[in-house]
């Protein structure tokens, strides 16, 4: 006569159990790793404006700008801010220096214009053409990735 032991199911069940649990929490860490330096691959961003601006410029007063809030530069001069298109540099400078995530900040946007109390930056599609925008308007600020700073514009370190 065969006997079984009326533990054996919840036993092998504890067992498999951890086992997925094991392979649950490889998978998390391995994602976890991949997701930190994937977010470190990011190259940094810079924020630029035309070499004749001579106005000082900390974080608050960029993102201040970047949201609508300032119209004007630390001199008194007006401020056109230049935003890029979806991209990396876009997230990178959203979520770093504005503190949001890209969605949050255009959720921002679409609330002010929708109220009529604001205006978006102007959008161009990359680095090179908010190199071309801040260059040629002396009252223009952007950001760039930190390897696209031509001599054509000042870089701004920000704190």
């Amino acid at each position: 006569m065969l006997r079984t032991d009326p533990y054996a199911g919840a036993i092998f069940y504890l067992v498999m159990r951890g086992h997925m649990l094991q392979k649950l929490m490889r998978k998390t860490i391995i994602a976890a790793i991949t997701a930190f330096f994937a977010s470190n691959t990011f190259a940094d961003v810079v924020v630029i404006v035309h070499p004749s601006n001579n106005s000082t410029l900390d974080d608050r007063a960029v993102k201040r700008i970047f949201l609508g809030k300032e119209k004007k530069f630390s001199n008194g001069t007006g401020v056109t801010p230049i935003n890029q298109a979806d991209n990396d540099a876009r997230d990178t400078f959203d979520s770093n220096v504005l503190g949001r995530s890209s969605s949050q900040v255009a959720a921002y946007w679409s609330k002010l214009i929708f109220t009529g109390k604001g205006v978006p930056p102007k959008e161009v599609g990359g680095d090179a053409e908010v190199v071309a925008a801040v260059a040629a308007d002396p009252s223009a600020i952007g950001y760039i990735d930190s390897s696209a700073v031509t001599g054509d514009v000042k870089s701004i370190p920000l704190n």
